[in-house]
């Protein structure tokens, strides 16, 4: 039942690797807990991915060093996609609230190739 619930958590450490990952090697600000207030303010991108590669580490560490993870169709994988799912889908919830009214514009530029040889 333990390693149930370790790789369960280790899926959700996993997903929430995700968006910090990318936000920090986009060089965007995003929440994490070393803002302020925690989860809610901005944090710089060095933050993100320093604590994008933090859950990596710890989310594989639960899923893979303890039992033995073995994907296939059976119960230990049918909850570790549903905990993944779950964090996902909760991720997405308070985000979504979070930045609701807030758009992100990028603008591209588009230049014109010379096709004269």
């Amino acid at each position: 039942m333990l390693t149930y619930l370790a790789h369960m958590a280790g899926a959700a450490l996993l997903v929430n690797s995700v968006p910090h990952s990318v936000k920090g090697l986009c060089g965007e600000c995003f929440p994490s807990p070393f803002s302020k207030p925690p989860g809610v303010g901005p944090s710089s991108p060095r933050a993100n991915i320093l604590w994008g590669g933090i859950n990596f580490l710890a989310g594989c560490g639960l899923l893979f060093g303890i039992g033995q993870f073995q994907f296939g169709l059976n119960l230990d994988t049918a909850l570790v996609i549903a905990a993944g799912w779950g964090c996902g889908f909760a991720l997405a919830r308070h985000f979504g609230k979070q930045f609701a009214g807030t758009e992100t514009v990028v603008e591209w530029q588009v230049t014109e190739r010379d096709t004269t040889d």
